[in-house]
């Protein structure tokens, strides 16, 4: 089963404001090398507020944190960015997540961009439509959400798609792994992966 963590900075120790300046993302760091110890598969930047010379600097940092704490079976931790190809490049990730929407670049830009290189890509998926067309572009990996219902800044609860729509993204992915996001817990992890999914994604389940 696949495990794909998602930062958010403001949940992990060593934020929020009160943190030294020097040290604003030492908890990023810290939770990158906790996770690679763990076995954990991938982990995905996701601080779409920062400007990109400092987003840089902390995806270096986090990488260099991934290979340090490889787990005891000699696997890496896989770093990927959310949306920003030319920070993922300059920052020497393993690759880039794709969130939807039609302004987002294709799976093959991504490549043509990577063309030095091998790059993994992961693509945000809400719909059938957009999973057969992940997919068919060569996606690395799909993260199908929101699987669970969850509460959205403002207390608005986002309902979930559930488990028989998962199931259904699953069979439309083909041979391309999905893994369940949104409301993902210990509890309801292992329904997601019978209902088809390749593993789970999530921010707090990783915390």
């Amino acid at each position: 089963m696949f495990r794909y963590a998602i930062t958010d900075r403001r949940s992990v120790k060593g934020e929020p404001s009160q943190s030294p300046e020097s040290d604003r993302f030492a908890g990023l760091v810290d939770q990158a090398k906790r996770l690679a110890a763990e076995g954990v598969d991938f982990l995905q930047l996701r601080e779409k507020d920062l400007e990109a010379k400092e987003l840089i600097g902390v995806a270096r940092r986090i990488i260099t944190a991934a290979r340090e704490g490889r787990a005891g079976d000699g696997s890496v931790l896989r770093v990927l960015v959310n949306g920003r190809p030319d920070v993922a490049l300059a920052a020497g990730a393993d690759g880039l997540h794709l969130p939807s929407g039609a302004e987002q670049l294709t799976v093959g830009q991504v490549r043509r961009i990577f063309a030095a290189r091998e790059a993994i890509v992961s693509v945000a998926c809400h719909t059938l439509a957009e999973v057969e067309r992940a997919s068919g572009d060569g996606a690395d990996l799909i993260l199908f959400s929101p699987v669970f219902g969850k509460v959205i800044p403002g207390g608005e609860t986002l309902a979930g798609l559930g488990l028989e729509r998962l199931s259904e993204a699953c069979h439309a992915a083909g041979e391309t792994p999905v893994l369940a996001l949104g409301g993902v817990t210990l509890e309801n992890a292992q329904a997601c992966v019978a209902a088809g999914a390749s593993g789970i994604a999530a921010i707090r389940f990783f915390l």
